[in-house]
């Protein structure tokens, strides 16, 4: 983080290798925490970046370099300008890799200052729209047995890997569920993503091993989503894996009518999981909202338009009280 803290104009509450946090000095006004992520998917040659016309490409230009560049220039400018909000900092690491390495949630647990936030904005990508709430993220590992036998005498074993073809197959023919939450629509969804079974051509296997994953919707909890997993697989052992919770719907509150104004915002529902969660189940009201296009991101070909994070400057600056 040392090369952002040099950028930042603001004096640092905290600063490491995986968390940058500044907030402009505190009143009692509302505080606002922007939040982004400084860690990119592995490079697909997209680097160095380039600009062509009014395009910026390169490694995580959309996911998320354009939100934590138009942080920066929101926290130079926040030194000077007149606020009607309070406005935090915060630039965190390790968000492209599995949720239980995030330092975001032991920060959180540390930091009485950032828990004040009345509203956070995680500037992901999101078309310069406002997405709200989050789907949740459960992954399981499920193992089929069966019992070995030669290949040509199938019949004096049971074969793993067709039990489990057999459990899995109705998953095909599973419908999204549609969830409304807050005139919102989320889609639940279960995924078969990964299956690995058998030890040689000549062995029928006793054992095979299938990973799941489970979307579901805000109002849904961590434990009813693990019941659902194992109604599904029924036939199988079950291990969770990973079990990320949705976010809940913020739609209500004043701060976010404030920001839907800022911009004339269009507000979408978020069909994916994003740190929202994460500062949700610390107590917080967050929203998705990011000059990023949603189509680019971990594209070879990332991109940003410089109009679109002109925007997201704009009607943050606007939202903030100040332009």
């Amino acid at each position: 983080m040392g090369h952002l803290r040099s950028e930042l104009l603001l004096e640092p509450l905290r600063a490491d290798d995986d968390i940058l946090f500044a907030t402009t000095p505190r009143s009692d006004r509302p505080l606002v925490l922007l939040a982004g992520h400084v860690d990119t998917v592995p490079p697909q040659d997209n680097l160095p970046g380039r600009i062509e016309g009014e395009t910026v490409f390169g490694l995580g230009a959309s996911d998320m370099k354009g939100g934590v560049a138009v942080m920066l220039e929101l926290a130079e400018w926040a030194t000077t300008a007149e606020l009607e909000l309070d406005l935090g900092f915060l630039f965190f690491a390790r968000e492209e890799l599995p949720a239980d390495e995030s330092p975001v949630p032991g920060f959180l647990a540390e930091s009485p200052e950032a828990r004040e936030a009345q509203l956070v904005i995680v500037l992901e990508p999101t078309d310069n729209e406002l997405h709200v709430g989050c789907v949740g993220n459960l992954n399981a590992q499920l193992t089929f047995h069966g019992t070995s036998a030669h290949s040509a005498r199938p019949w004096t074993g049971e074969n793993a890997i067709h039990i489990a073809a057999a459990a899995l197959a109705p998953l095909a023919g599973l419908d999204p569920v549609d969830v409304e939450v807050d005139g919102l629509v989320f889609r639940e969804v279960v995924s078969a993503v990964a299956i690995e079974g058998g030890i040689a051509d000549n062995v029928v296997p006793d054992r095979c091993v299938a990973r799941l994953n489970y979307r579901y919707a805000p109002g849904r909890s961590r434990e009813q989503a693990e019941a659902r997993v194992r109604e599904v697989a029924a036939d199988a052992d079950v291990e969770i894996l990973g079990n990320s919770p949705p976010a809940h719907v913020v739609v209500d509150r004043p701060l976010v009518a404030r920001l839907r104004e800022a911009g004339g915002l269009h507000v979408k529902p978020k069909q994916a999981w994003t740190p929202v969660a994460q500062f949700a189940e610390a107590g917080l009201d967050a929203v998705n909202f990011g000059p990023g296009a949603t189509r680019y991101a971990h594209k070879a070909d990332e991109q940003i338009e410089i109009p679109e994070l002109q925007r997201t400057y704009d009607i943050l600056r606007t939202f903030a009280g100040s332009v």
